[in-house]
């Protein structure tokens, strides 16, 4: 060991691959040879260790420069917000109003299918699917939440072909204060426009519930509230099966229904698997397809439409 007066001064190589002499080293008090060649090969070590991480870093900062421009590209397809697509707009004589069922006066027999509480992970993509198979289209109404956490397949939703609408952020269906209802109305509606480039005019409190100060809030915006006349009973927990769902739908169809389903908050597999059969059904009847604006758009033709003399 050294005395408290002795060290070792060691001057430091400008190149660390070359190595140091042992007869450069200049050596003050009397260590004894070992203890110097020992500490000369714990500079040399930590000075390569130096040099190492030194160029690795180097390395992983040139990488990370080289990919940025293709994460970049990923980003700008999966996130960003869809802008060429049409906003969903209703006529303005049902803005600020309440729509569960449409009534025709001619024979017409368009019904519009929604589903509520997505976008969910694989079962909203299987709905999707279906209906692209079909080719109709359908309204969706977004939770905030969700969307947030499956912001992709918000997207799909839409560059899909269909309408969307706000179903408030947290899915609550509590008596809530005016400033409660407007931040699960508003933080909905800023990032359904910023996630998928729409601004709906379109509203479906939880649970259909009208009277908590939601749809009081969302009447205010002059949006349109939208409930339904044919619920499929789909969000029961227990003693559901397909052909149960398929029966429920399709007998309780009317011309201008407005029927209800769920893509997402919980198993929507039996949903899946009576959708198909649901549709074949109801076209077998006659029955057309249509999303709620516009299922409004033709309702506003048809009174804006003259009667025969």
């Amino acid at each position: 060991m050294l005395g408290e007066a002795s060290f070792l001064r060691i001057p430091l190589p400008h190149d660390v691959s070359t190595p140091i002499p042992l007869q450069n080293l200049h050596l003050f008090g009397s260590p004894s040879l070992d203890v110097v060649k020992h500490k000369y090969l714990v500079w040399q070590r930590r000075i390569l260790l130096a040099g190492v991480a030194g160029v690795c870093t180097s390395l992983i900062h040139l990488l990370i420069s080289i990919k940025a421009p293709a994460q970049q590209a990923v980003l700008s397809s999966a996130a960003q917000p869809i802008q060429h697509l049409l906003t969903f707009s209703v006529p303005s004589r049902f803005r600020g109003s309440i729509i569960r069922h449409v009534n025709w006066r001619s024979e017409e027999k368009a019904i519009a299918l929604t589903f509520d509480d997505g976008p969910w992970p694989k079962t909203t993509s299987q709905i999707l699917d279906i209906l692209k198979e079909n080719n109709i289209k359908a309204t969706f109404f977004l939770i905030g939440h969700n969307l947030k956490n499956f912001p992709q397949i918000g997207q799909r939703v839409v560059a899909e072909g269909h309408a969307i609408g706000n179903h408030t952020w947290h899915h609550w269906h509590r008596p809530m204060d005016e400033f409660t209802a407007m931040r699960e109305i508003e933080d909905t509606a800023m990032l359904l426009q910023k996630t998928t480039g729409v601004k709906t005019e379109l509203f479906r409190p939880p649970n259909g519930f009208l009277y908590n100060g939601l749809a009081d809030y969302a009447l205010q915006r002059k949006d349109v509230v939208v409930t339904w006349s044919v619920d499929s009973g789909d969000w029961h927990k227990s003693g559901l099966s397909v052909e149960w769902l398929v029966k429920r739908v399709v007998e309780k169809a009317k011309p201008g229904a407005i029927i209800l389903m769920h893509d997402g908050g919980g198993d929507r597999s039996k949903t899946v698997q009576a959708l198909p059969k649901i549709i074949s059904q109801l076209m077998q009847r006659g029955y057309t397809f249509v999303t709620v604006p516009e299922m409004l758009q033709i309702k506003d033709k048809e009174l804006t439409k003259k009667p025969k003399a």
